[in-house]
């Protein structure tokens, strides 16, 4: 049986190969070459891939994206299908489960809902689950920077507390849905916002959430 993680790459590599190298994507400045890149680099060049997080690695990182953007599209493509290299500790399925899921999942949606004719997928309940167990694990952390008290809610009424305050802005969605607006994709996640008006617009606006 295949896990999450692999499912969601596959599909992410698939939506990458339909849409070509240079669609647009919901990565500002990225388009799907840059995506694939991205990718590519957080799995084969970790040397580089922590400038995600350290800002002194970031000439390196920026100088590895170059370099893979460069090379065949078709290759990006292959190197996501087949996966990490063979001693990474992505080969690892609890480490590839627990990085890789959301991260192919929201990645995936990047592409997906950066077109025009997008709908949102029917997502199995057991996938919908383990993407709230991964939310509510990851919620405090992504929702740190939140400009209000920011409370995530399923519709069968399971909540996660991604910032403490107040006015409290309560997000309704399902858990897919959650993690795109708590990855800073608001535009574009099916939810519903309730709270002060005002807190709601600041919320929604905000550009602090999210990586």
């Amino acid at each position: 049986m295949s896990t999450f993680a692999k499912r969601e790459r596959l599909l992410l590599a698939d939506l990458l190969e339909t849409a070509g190298p240079e669609a647009p994507t919901l990565c500002e400045g990225w388009l799907t070459r840059d995506l694939a890149a991205h990718v590519v680099v957080r799995e084969r060049r970790p040397d580089a891939a922590g400038g995600l997080v350290i800002k002194q690695l970031g000439t390196r990182l920026e100088k590895a994206m170059e370099e893979f953007a460069a090379k065949p599209y078709e290759e990006l493509i292959q190197l996501i299908r087949t996966g990490p290299p063979r001693f990474s500790p992505f080969q690892l399925k609890q480490i590839d489960e627990a990085s890789n899921t959301i991260e192919f999942y929201v990645h995936a949606e990047d592409v997906r809902r950066a077109q025009e004719d997008w709908t949102p997928r029917e997502l199995d309940p057991v996938f919908q689950d383990a993407l709230f167990s991964r939310l509510e694990r990851t919620a405090r952390m992504m929702g740190r920077s939140a400009p209000t008290g920011l409370v995530l809610r399923r519709p069968n009424g399971q909540t996660a507390v991604a910032h403490r305050g107040t006015p409290v802005v309560t997000v309704t969605g399902e858990p897919s849905e959650l993690l795109l607006f708590l990855y800073g994709r608001q535009d574009r996640a099916k939810v519903q916002l309730d709270g002060e008006e005002e807190a709601i617009a600041e919320l929604h606006e905000s550009r602090q959430l999210g990586i």
